[in-house]
C-alpha cells in the first residue's frame, strides 16, 4: 500500500515539474528578443534554412526589424527626414499601369538643343529626352531612371551628364563640354518609372530578400540558422546587436546550442518569386533594362578649343560640388575638384606611401585597391593571415620602406561567402581604435550590401561611421580620410531586384549629403565607372581601378602647384 502511495507522490511531483518547465518555456518564448541565452524548441538547421525561407515567401508574417527600434535625437530625426525627402522619387499616376503603357526606350528619343550651334570647351550642351510607351504614345509623367554621358571614342574621353526630370515625360540633360573635338551623346534607360515603383516596394516590404546564415558549433555538434536585420515570424532569436554602435543583427536561435557558440557568418542566398507576372515585364534585359535611347537627329557636336586659356588649368573648378566632378581624356581621369598625379611607376607609389599605414574598410570594391597596390608595387608583400579568399582581413607589408597596407570588410549585412564571427567588425568601432596622425591614411566604401534594405538602415550605419570619423579627426586632425563612392554595374532582371544602379544611386546620394561639410575627400567611383567606355561592372576593370588609385594617392601625396 505504501508503495502505491509513493508511486502516486512521485507521479504528482513529475507532473508539477513538467508544468513548471512548460511555464518557463512559454515565458522565454515571450522574452526571447531581450535575452540571447534562452532555450527554445523552435529551431532551424542548415538543411532547414531554405525550407524555412520558402515558407516565409508564402506568408505575410510581419518581420521584426531592429532598425525600427532605434531612438533618434531631434537633430538626427530631422536629418533623416531631410535625407529621405531629398531622394524621394516621382511616382506614376495612381492605379495599375499595363506593360504597353510603360516606357519603351526603343520608341523614345532625344534631340540636341541647337546641334548646329558653335560650341567651345567650357560651354553647356543641353539635350531633351522624350519618353514614349510601347504603343508609341508620349508619356505624361516622369520617374524613369536614366544615365547619360558624352564621349569621344578616338580620344578615349568621356564625362557624365546632369539629368533633370520635368515630370511630364520629358527630361533635360546638361553636359559640360570639357575637351575639343567631336563629342557624341549617349542616353540610356536603366529602368522605366513603372519598374522603379516595384523596386521601391521591394525595398520597404521585402528587406529579407537577401538572407544570411550563421554557423554555431560546440565540439563536433553544429547547427546553422538564418540571420538578418529583419527576421520574420515568432521564433526565438539570438540578439547580436552591437553594444557600441547599436547596429541591429539577429539570428534564429539554434535548437541545442547557445548564442555564444556562433563561429561564422555567410551569405545564405536570394529569394525567388518576388514579382508578379505583370511586374516581371518591367524587368527584361533586351527590352527595358539599360537600353539605349537613340537620337532623332544628330547625336554629336563639334567642340572648339577655348581661346587664351592655359590647357593645364582650364578644367579646374573652384566649387568642390561641381558636376561633373571630372572626366576621362586619353583614358586618364582628370578631376575638376583636385589635381591628379598619375602614378604610372611603382616607385612613385612607394615614394608616396613610405612610412604610412593605410587602412581600407568596406566591401569587395575597395578590396580591389588592396589587390591592385599589392600586385603593382613589388616591395609590398602580402602577409598570409590565413584569411578566407576574397574575404579577409588582408595585410601587405613593405619593410624596406615602412609601409603597412590593410583591408577589412565592414560588418553585417555583408554578402561574403564565410566570415569568421571574430572578424565581424563595424567600421565605426575600428575607427575608434585608430590613433591616427599625419602618417595614417583611411579609405572607406560602404554601399552595395545595403541595397536591399530600407534607407534608414544605411543612414544609421553612416551616422555611426561619421561620428567616429569626427572623433578621430578631433583627436588627430592630420589623419587623412577618403571616401570611395558607389559605382554602376551590369544589370539583368534578377540583379536589378537586389543591386540595381537605382538603389546604389539613392544610397550614394545619401552618403554624399551625410559626409559633406566634414574634412573627408571623395574618389568619385560613380562618375569614373559611368563615364568610361568599358561595359559596366560591379568590379570595374583594372584601367578604371588604376584611375581610382591615382585619385586616391593624389590626396595622400598632393602635387605642389
Amino acid at each position: 500500500m505504501w508503495r502505491d502511495s509513493l508511486r502516486l507522490q512521485i507521479f504528482c511531483l513529475l507532473m508539477a515539474v513538467l508544468a513548471i518547465v512548460v511555464l518557463v518555456h512559454n515565458f522565454f518564448q515571450l522574452e526571447h528578443l531581450d535575452d540571447d541565452t534562452v532555450s527554445g524548441s523552435s529551431w532551424i538547421t542548415e538543411n532547414d534554412v531554405q525550407h524555412s525561407l520558402s515558407q516565409t515567401t508564402k506568408t505575410t508574417r510581419k518581420p521584426y526589424c531592429g532598425y525600427k527600434e532605434q531612438t533618434l535625437s531631434k537633430r538626427e530625426q530631422a536629418e533623416q527626414e531631410s535625407l529621405l525627402a531629398a531622394i524621394q522619387w516621382p511616382k506614376p499616376p495612381d492605379g495599375k499601369i499595363a506593360f504597353v503603357q510603360s516606357t519603351d526606350p526603343a520608341r523614345s528619343d532625344f534631340v540636341i538643343v541647337k546641334p548646329s550651334g558653335f560650341f567651345k570647351v567650357g560651354d553647356q550642351l543641353e539635350v531633351l529626352v522624350r519618353m514614349k510607351d510601347f504603343q508609341g504614345k508620349s508619356k505624361q509623367y516622369g520617374g524613369d531612371y536614366l544615365q547619360a554621358r558624352i564621349h569621344s571614342p578616338v580620344l578615349k574621353a568621356g564625362a557624365t551628364g546632369r539629368i533633370v526630370d520635368c515630370r511630364n515625360g520629358f527630361y533635360k540633360v546638361f553636359f559640360t563640354l570639357l575637351w575639343p573635338g567631336e563629342v557624341k551623346v549617349s542616353v540610356s534607360l536603366v529602368h522605366p518609372s513603372e519598374a522603379i515603383q516595384v523596386l521601391l516596394r521591394l525595398r520597404e516590404e521585402r528587406p529579407d530578400r537577401v538572407y544570411f546564415k550563421s554557423s554555431f558549433k560546440s565540439g563536433r555538434y553544429s547547427e546553422t540558422t538564418e540571420c538578418n536585420v529583419c527576421l520574420p515570424g515568432d521564433l526565438p532569436v539570438c540578439n547580436f546587436t552591437d553594444l557600441y554602435t547599436g547596429e541591429p543583427w539577429f539570428c534564429y536561435k539554434p535548437r541545442k546550442l547557445s548564442c555564444a557558440s556562433r563561429i561564422s557568418h555567410a551569405k545564405g542566398g536570394y529569394q525567388k518569386g518576388l514579382l508578379t507576372q505583370d511586374e516581371s515585364l518591367f524587368f527584361q534585359s533586351d527590352v527595358n533594362i539599360k537600353r539605349p535611347i537613340l537620337s532623332s537627329g544628330p547625336d554629336s557636336v563639334i567642340v572648339k578649343p577655348k581661346a587664351f586659356t592655359d590647357s593645364s588649368s582650364m578644367d579646374r573648378a573652384e566649387d568642390p560640388t561641381v558636376s561633373p566632378s571630372g572626366y576621362y581624356y586619353e583614358d586618364q581621369w582628370r578631376s575638376r575638384t583636385h589635381w591628379i598625379h598619375h602614378f604610372n611607376k611603382s616607385d612613385d607609389i612607394t615614394k608616396c606611401l613610405q612610412g604610412k599605414v593605410i587602412h581600407l574598410f568596406g566591401d569587395s570594391t575597395i578590396r580591389q585597391w588592396f589587390e591592385y597596390l599589392t600586385a603593382f608595387v613589388p616591395d609590398l608583400v602580402e602577409f598570409n593571415l590565413g584569411s578566407p579568399k576574397n574575404v579577409g582581413p588582408f595585410m601587405s607589408v613593405d619593410l624596406k620602406h615602412n609601409i603597412l597596407l590593410k583591408f577589412r570588410c565592414h560588418g553585417p549585412p555583408i554578402r561574403f561567402s564565410t566570415v569568421f564571427s571574430s572578424e565581424l567588425r563595424y567600421i565605426a568601432n575600428e575607427l575608434n581604435g585608430i590613433v591616427g596622425g599625419r602618417n595614417t591614411v583611411i579609405a572607406i566604401t560602404i554601399w552595395s550590401h545595403f541595397s536591399t534594405f530600407p534607407v534608414e538602415v544605411y543612414i544609421r550605419r553612416l551616422r555611426n561611421i561619421r561620428r567616429s570619423i569626427i572623433q578621430l579627426l578631433d583627436r588627430s586632425p592630420k589623419t587623412l580620410i577618403i571616401i570611395r563612392t558607389a559605382n554602376v554595374q551590369e544589370l539583368g532582371p534578377e540583379v536589378s531586384l537586389f543591386n540595381s544602379d537605382w538603389y546604389s544611386f539613392q544610397l550614394d546620394s545619401v552618403m554624399r549629403k551625410m559626409f559633406s561639410g566634414i574634412a573627408v575627400h571623395f574618389v568619385d567611383a560613380w562618375e569614373m565607372s559611368l563615364a568610361h567606355y568599358l561595359p559596366h561592372n560591379l568590379h570595374p576593370k583594372e584601367v578604371i581601378v588604376k584611375n581610382q588609385i591615382d585619385a586616391f594617392l593624389s590626396y595622400v601625396c598632393p602635387l605642389q602647384t
